[in-house]
């Protein structure tokens, strides 16, 4: 497991064991959305803040990732659905663990839509793509999030637990998954999940309500955050990110880090 050890190390800071992931994957989703039509300098911006890792597709390797600035992990993801398509909720694989070898990345990442109808083939790929990954030791990153019929609230800790626990029963080593609405109820998610949890950030929304949304997942026990849009569209991504860096690896308050970001 030497490999994978090393490369977890290029995704999450050796120091405080936590990360501050952002996803850059919506171009196949939802197209050159604000703050991805230029993927090279939103990627430079990021890491200038402090960014740990970034998470897209082949599109990323190859057109914006370690460009002229500082250097920040590459999680190459593997599975797609566009906006357009009958049902968005199925997540089909996209690429493989051999190739993301062969782009230099970090690690790998799956989307799984627990309660989905396609849930069953979604599985399938997320197990076979984790036994690849302790194969030829790649870290796995899994995307977990409760959305089908049975699902009336995404948010509900039931609900989020079980998908944070699918994953790491599956042979996941990070999981990332939405945030329960408070401390305590993201402590069960954490409790029950054998490897590292790193919060979503969610819809666009105000710096406020962000990283109150940071902190609140951080004390119940998060790893760190995967935060995309809050990040990439906000007005100062790398003040943002910096600002986050402050909850995230020196265990600051919301309001803290919200002086800072108002000040810079």
């Amino acid at each position: 497991m030497r490999g994978k050890q090393i490369r977890l190390e290029r995704i999450m800071d050796r120091n405080t064991h936590r990360s501050i992931i952002v996803p850059m994957d919506h171009g196949v989703t939802s197209g050159p959305i604000d703050g991805l039509e230029d993927m090279e300098k939103t990627v430079n911006a990021v890491a200038e803040g402090g960014a740990n890792a970034v998470i897209g597709h082949l599109g990323l390797a190859l057109h914006g990732h370690r460009g002229k600035g500082r250097d920040i992990g590459l999680i190459l993801h593997l599975s797609a659905s566009t906006s357009l398509a009958p049902d968005p909720n199925r997540k089909v694989l996209v690429n493989s663990v051999a190739n993301a070898l062969k782009m230099g990345a970090d690690g790998v990442s799956m989307h799984v839509n627990i309660g989905a109808e396609t849930e069953a083939g979604m599985l399938a790929d997320l197990g076979n793509v984790a036994v690849e990954c302790i194969e030829w030791g790649m870290p796995l990153l899994a995307m977990m999030y409760p959305r089908g019929g049975k699902v009336t609230d995404e948010h509900l800790v039931d609900h989020v637990k079980l998908a944070a626990r699918v994953a790491a029963e599956l042979g996941a080593d990070i999981v990332k998954t939405v945030y329960t609405g408070d401390p305590d109820s993201f402590r069960q998610v954490t409790r029950g999940c054998m490897v590292p949890v790193v919060v979503a950030g969610g819809s666009k929304t105000d710096d406020r309500a962000t990283l109150e949304l940071i902190e609140g997942a951080m004390q119940g026990g998060a790893a760190g955050i995967s935060v995309g849009r809050n990040a990439f569209q906000h007005r100062a991504p790398t003040q943002f990110i910096r600002a986050a860096a402050l909850i995230v690896h020196e265990g600051r308050s919301a309001e803290e880090a919200l002086e800072a970001l108002e000040v810079e």
